[in-house]
């Protein structure tokens, strides 16, 4: 078999959520209708927190992070998505991008149409999916037995959870599964790993996909240290066996990681250590040695 490449490729998945996912859609955006991000939606802090609680709905922040990587076309309705309030009134700290969404979301019958709309309006070709279309948090059981609810909380945490739970149990958007089902490669990372990667396998239905997907699995590693100090400690070997055993088995072909990263207890699976640092913010992938690395992972697993 020759090796393949990103070319090759008819559907490529992303999972996760905020910047991450949005720096790996960018990095790929030349693949357009062929690539999938399969989005977040557990975010309450910031202004997608406030816009809940005063309107109810999913959380808006991870898929409005995405596609503001994915304009590539500046115009008055991406100026207008991009904006922020400042000052101190009741508008302030806001991102008229929210705002937007959640206003699409009241016109719509489902939020996948205002997210669509959105796609349009900014001449955004990738497909972006909510992880579910109903509202849900994430919640997570610390060492004492409590419950912590929200990602905001769940982000201060020092000790690894006993266990991660969406609440309520809801079902996955029915178009991430079938995104799923065809992907020719799915992406898990880089992003906070408990409270951006994790809550999509936390779906049932959509990790009984990943479970028969035929498809090569790679996970992309961060760059720098986690903010949250739980998941910080936690090593590669550990987040792919948290991620395995969401899913219920062996599932992640290949990791790409920096030369950084200790890749101890990662014997079974192909890995990539490349230079992956952007020059202006090293904890942030640079977009075109994320595209070459995937390249070469490709290429590997053939």
């Amino acid at each position: 078999m020759r090796n393949r490449t990103l070319a090759d490729l008819d559907k490529v998945v992303a999972l996760g959520g905020g910047h991450g996912l949005g720096r790996v859609m960018s990095s790929l955006s030349s693949l357009g209708s062929r690539l999938t991000g399969i989005v977040t939606t557990t975010d309450n802090g910031g202004s997608t927190g406030r816009i809940r609680r005063a309107e109810g709905g999913i959380a808006w922040g991870d898929m409005r992070n995405c596609l503001n990587q994915l304009i590539t076309s500046p115009s008055v309705a991406s100026a207008m998505f991009e904006y922020r309030f400042t000052g101190s009134g009741e508008l302030a700290g806001h991102n008229l991008g929210n705002l937007m969404l959640k206003a699409l979301d009241h016109l719509s019958v489902r939020p996948l149409e205002a997210i669509n709309l959105i796609r349009g309006l900014l001449k955004v070709d990738a497909v972006l999916i909510p992880m579910s279309e109903h509202p849900v948090d994430l919640v997570a059981t610390d060492t004492g037995g409590n419950q912590i609810y929200g990602e905001v909380q769940i982000d201060n945490l020092n000790v690894l959870p006993q266990e991660l739970q969406l609440h309520p149990v809801v079902k996955a958007t029915q178009e991430a599964i079938d995104a799923i089902v065809q992907a020719d490669v799915i992406l898990i990372g880089p992003g906070s790993f408990l409270t951006s990667l994790m809550p999509p396998l936390l779906l049932d239905d959509l990790t009984r996909a990943l479970r028969r997907t035929p498809a090569q699995v790679v996970y992309i590693g961060n760059l720098g240290r986690e903010l949250n100090q739980a998941a910080a400690h936690m090593t590669l070997a550990q987040k792919l066996a948290m991620i395995e055993n969401k899913v219920g088995r062996k599932v992640v072909d290949a990791v790409i990681v920096s030369p950084h990263t200790s890749v101890q207890g990662i014997n079974d699976r192909l890995i990539v250590q490349q230079p992956l640092s952007a020059a202006d913010v090293p904890h942030h992938h640079d977009r075109e040695l994320l595209r070459q690395a995937l390249e070469i992972t490709l290429q590997r697993l053939g």
